[in-house]
């Protein structure tokens, strides 16, 4: 089961069937429930996907998601069907729990850069989200971006996972989907430079082409009207129902 629609306040809760999979409380448009996603695909585990309208909370998200945050999974074959929030620790404990296709490195050692380099992308995040609301920080973007040119650079392979996507891959694509949003808000200064980001150039087009990616994409008209209509203070949050 996959909700379109977004449940808002006032909303009866949906019904779900008790099959024993997981829920997985989300947002269409939101890049950190997208992380959820991605790995879940990529594991291909079956779910539910109950998506929330952000603006008008429903009452009783409160009972799966006590901080009222997507992404939230609720995990109903464990004792109290417990819920986890915050996307990395979600990514991470489904990888940890689906060992197929895994995407954290076995190394240690590996595995604690990668999580490194994931605490770094707070910069093109934190960058991101002043764009959007300040209408600065594009070059404070750059700068950060330059962090995972030369990292990528460094590590010699096509992804970040090495000869396939890995979890620092997926965890990261959501901003790089939404890149044609900055370009929105900045018409006049977005300026990527792929003489700058040769790496990270060819890295979007390879992850765009990439059928766990495919699986949830959004196109770039479709997250431009989102944050259009987010705006103008009437997100269009079944936009795609």
């Amino acid at each position: 089961m996959s909700s379109t629609k977004h449940f808002a306040k006032g909303s009866a809760k949906p019904v779900l069937p008790e099959d024993g999979l997981l829920r997985l409380y989300s947002m269409r448009f939101c890049p950190y429930a997208q992380r959820a996603h991605l790995v879940l695909n990529a594991k291909k585990v079956p779910h539910h996907t109950v998506n929330i309208n952000l603006t008008e909370k429903p009452e009783w998200l409160v009972d799966v998601s006590p901080l009222l945050k997507v992404p939230a999974l609720q995990l109903v074959q464990e004792k109290d069907q417990p819920s986890l929030i915050e996307s990395l620790i979600i990514a991470e404990y489904l990888d940890e729990k689906y060992p197929e296709n895994p995407l954290l490195p076995k190394d240690p050692l590996k595995k604690a850069q990668d999580k490194i380099l994931l605490e770094r992308f707070s910069g093109i995040t934190n960058a991101f989200m002043k764009i959007l609301t300040q209408n600065t920080g594009l070059e404070d973007y750059w700068v950060a971006l330059d962090i995972f040119e030369e990292e990528l650079t460094k590590r010699g392979t096509r992804f970040f996972g090495g000869d396939k996507p890995g979890f620092v891959d997926y965890m990261i694509w959501p901003w790089f989907e939404r890149l044609s949003v900055i370009e929105l808000k900045l018409p006049q200064e977005y300026n990527f430079d792929e003489k700058r980001f040769p790496k990270i150039t060819q890295w979007i087009a390879l992850l765009k082409a990439d059928s766990v990616v495919q699986s949830f994409y959004a196109t770039p008209e479709n997250h431009n009207e989102f944050w259009r209509t987010r705006k103008a203070g009437n997100a269009s949050y079944d936009l795609l129902a």
